[in-house]
């Protein structure tokens, strides 16, 4: 028994990396299946829809997108703006869905709550890759199990953020205080102005989503007096953040980082290094936050509302039934893990990598998109489209162009690889989507150490 090709593959998540894996596998003619648990496309795009990204929207386009929108009409507006994320859903991700070669396969509201094979739980090894995958969906209608010859799980992080706690699980009295905090990045200048406007803020995290929450606030404060905001972060090495400024390849990611650091420098925001947070608690109507230091306990506050752009996780409860292979600790394809590592890696770049890297000991399940880095920071959409280009390449039977990876990464200007990890050498990390390498042999030879054990490489000879 072998499943059905009629049967469509399932495509988890409604965003940028999701419908480009629905127009790859179109465009070659698969049936496809796209559930968007929001109710449009996009909707997590939405969710921080009044933030700029700091890629051009030429960036942020998928080439056989592009293609299926131009063959309607479609064209891009200005390919070097930097639209927000409302300007991109707008202006991309919803004409997009809406093209008649995809929308009759796109369901919204319809979150996948678990995924598994038909009459196999995850420990039945016979016959399992012969099993059509089955999908408990939940709709305004009602739960119902569909069928799939293949998954791909593009559904991202978004909803699942990380707790302000820095434990990884919730600090103590962040549950019965959670009205008072807000995760991700709220719309401090539009509609939750009058909820930090004249208050004191706590922005706990050390990426993108915090240097963006801060700026705002310090707008908000020329217009708003009271208003104010402290920085706190778990480390003291805020050089990711801070970034390359003019080295960097994306120019609005290293003004971003060039923007939060004036913040400090010139004293309109507080910062607060090496706290790692454990508790919140109330005093006289305000929040007091406590954490752990090197020397000892300190008390931050209080202050009137709390922010933790402290990351996303993935949701991992709708894959429990399947087997997986994972990073152990960043919960991402076990392949990337060491390549993602922020705790030896900070250059933002990864090496090509497609449906080998992606794939997983359950036949025909890939994870794509930032839900494929896990708990790892700088995900780009570049990324995402060549993942999904090469497993909708391999699902059709395409080999040799599901290996056939080109990705080239704008460099971020700060990269540090602290030790060499797994038989990929140093030296290959810097040649993989980073600055160009000044000895080219160790790229193409650490591309033939990769390909040797099963993974991609650097797709050596390809300009990055």
């Amino acid at each position: 028994m072998t499943i059905s090709e009629n049967l469509p593959v399932a495509v988890i998540g409604g965003g940028p990396v999701g419908l480009a894996a629905a127009a790859q596998l179109v465009s070659r003619g698969i049936p496809v299946k796209l559930y968007e648990a929001g109710a449009q496309v996009g909707s997590n795009l939405l969710d921080w829809g009044h933030v700029r990204l700091f890629t051009p929207f030429r960036f942020c386009v998928d080439a056989v997108a592009r293609q299926l929108l131009e063959s309607h009409g479609w064209r891009m507006s200005n390919p070097e703006a930097f639209p927000t994320g409302k300007e991109l859903v707008d202006s991309y991700v919803a004409p997009l869905a809406s093209l008649p070669e995809l929308a009759p396969s796109i369901e919204t509201s319809a979150r996948v709550v678990a995924i598994s094979r038909w009459g196999a739980d995850k420990v039945l090894t016979r016959e399992r890759e012969h099993k059509p995958f089955m999908l408990i969906v939940e709709t305004p209608a009602g739960r119902r199990r569909d069928r799939a010859r293949a998954v791909i799980d593009a559904s991202g992080t978004w909803q699942t953020p990380n707790p302000l706690g820095a434990g990884g699980i919730p600090a103590e009295g962040e549950a019965e205080l959670g009205s008072r905090v807000a995760y991700g990045i709220p719309d401090v200048l539009g509609k939750d102005r009058h909820l930090y406007a004249g208050r004191t803020t706590l922005v706990a995290g050390s990426g993108h989503s915090a240097a963006n929450v801060l700026l705002e606030l310090a707008e908000l404060a020329e217009t708003e007096p009271g208003t104010s905001a402290i920085w706190l972060t778990r480390g003291t090495d805020l050089v990711r953040i801070y970034g390359g400024g003019d080295l960097d390849a994306l120019p609005a990611r290293g003004e971003l980082g060039s923007d939060a650091r004036d913040l400090v420098e010139s004293g309109r925001v507080q910062l607060v290094t090496g706290v790692a947070t454990t508790s919140i608690r109330e005093l006289g109507g305000r929040l007091i936050v406590e954490g752990l230091t090197t020397d000892g306990t300190r008390t931050v506050g209080p202050v009137d509302r709390i922010v933790a752009a402290t990351g996303q996780r993935p949701d991992l409860s709708i894959t429990r039934e399947l087997r997986l292979d994972l990073d152990p600790w960043l919960e991402g394809v076990k392949a990337l893990g060491p390549l993602i590592d922020p705790n030896e890696h900070s250059c933002g770049d990864v090496p090509p990598h497609g449906h080998r890297e992606l794939s997983h000991p359950e036949p025909g399940f890939y994870t794509v998109g930032i839900k494929s880095y896990g708990r790892a920071p700088t995900f780009l959409l570049l990324t995402g489209y060549e993942q999904v280009r090469s497993v909708a390449a391999a699902i059709a039977g395409d080999i040799a162009s599901a290996d056939a990876l080109h990705l080239a990464l704008p460099e971020t200007g700060v990269c540090t690889v602290t030790r060499s990890i797994s038989s990929i050498s140093a030296e290959a990390k810097g040649c993989c989507g980073g600055p160009a390498p000044k000895e080219v042999d160790a790229c193409c030879a650490a591309d033939a150490e990769a390909k040797a054990v099963g993974k991609s490489g650097c797709g050596c000879g390809v300009a990055a």
